[in-house]
């Protein structure tokens, strides 16, 4: 599975945030916001080859819905014959609430991101990225990212960090994740403060 995703990386550098797949670790701790009782809708952004699918797939055991995003045709597919019962969409994070709308789902309970730091960026969307992120939750909803530890004090991901506590009314960072390859930690964020709908 890694080769292709080395390969893909090859192809396309700054659309890949990984040439290894997350570790189970990692998973796991981005899922950790995942309700453990109700129907919870779920987004995944970067789903890549589905390291973490599988996992959050584990912690639903049926429940809810969810929807795993991947801009990659490529991924897409392979994660369609993957996991049939997942609904996976190939497109771009910012369109997420044409993505909900279409499917019947005004908003999402969890949104759970591995992709990396490009589509963050000012200039990469007319508005935000987090900002759309933030109010497709309701309004007691989570948002988990996966981000390297070796990037943290990046501009990036500083600027990230910012707009995260800027939305939301609680960020966690997690201890350094040592098992992943590169080490990560991931990004806890609950509340979002704007555009919020009733939980």
């Amino acid at each position: 599975m890694d080769i292709l995703l080395l390969r893909e990386f090859l192809r396309n550098p700054l659309g890949i945030a990984a040439v290894t797949s997350s570790s189970a670790a990692m998973a796991t701790l981005l899922s950790v916001a995942i309700p453990e009782s109700g129907e919870p809708v779920v987004v995944e952004l970067g789903a890549g080859t589905g390291a973490c699918t599988g996992v959050i797939q584990h912690r639903l055991c049926g429940r809810g819905r969810h929807i795993a995003l991947e801009v990659n045709p490529t991924f897409a597919e392979l994660l369609t014959r993957r996991y049939p019962t997942v609904e996976v969409v190939c497109g771009k994070a910012e369109d997420l609430p044409t993505f909900l709308a279409d499917r019947g789902a005004p908003s999402a309970d969890v949104i759970i991101s591995t992709l990396p730091w490009a589509p963050f960026a000012p200039s990469a969307t007319p508005r935000p990225l987090l900002a759309i992120l933030a109010e497709s939750l309701v309004g007691g909803g989570a948002y988990t990212q996966a981000a390297y530890t070796w990037t943290r004090w990046a501009p990036p991901a500083r600027r990230q960090l910012w707009q995260l506590r800027a939305s939301f009314e609680e960020v966690v960072i997690s201890e350094t994740i040592w098992r992943n390859v590169p080490p990560a930690r991931v990004y806890i964020a609950r509340r979002p403060r704007n555009g919020q709908r009733p939980g």
